[in-house]
């Protein structure tokens, strides 16, 4: 857990079926994502790259900052520009997020 006057962020293993959809293509589905918890924000799912469709997305020149998390990359997909992120070297904290990705929206799944 990281804490900075106030703002806490934790990083722990969901036991939930995750799944990436856009325009009816599945573009991630994971049942060992990581859910970060942030204050003032909602749950984010991470996925491990593995449970993600890589030729699918195509990297973008946007790059964020967020003092919690670290510098953030994103990809695109066709019609939906920068709908991916991740943390390529995350802040010591979350370092538990790196190489995963996060979706704009992911549903979970009922098994």
């Amino acid at each position: 857990m990281a804490s900075t006057t106030g703002h806490i962020i934790t990083v722990e293993p969901a036991d939930v079926h995750v799944r990436a959809v856009h325009d009816g293509q599945v573009l991630a589905d994971s049942r060992r994502p990581l859910v970060l918890r942030e204050t003032g924000c909602p749950d984010r799912y991470y996925l491990p790259p593995e449970d993600v469709r890589g030729e699918l997305l195509t990297p973008s020149d946007t790059r964020t900052h967020c003092p919690f998390k670290g510098d953030a990359s994103y990809w695109s997909v066709p019609g939906a520009a920068d709908l991916v992120w991740g943390y390529p070297d995350p802040k010591e904290q979350v370092q538990d997020i790196k190489g995963h990705f996060c979706f704009c929206a992911t549903e979970v799944v009922s098994d």
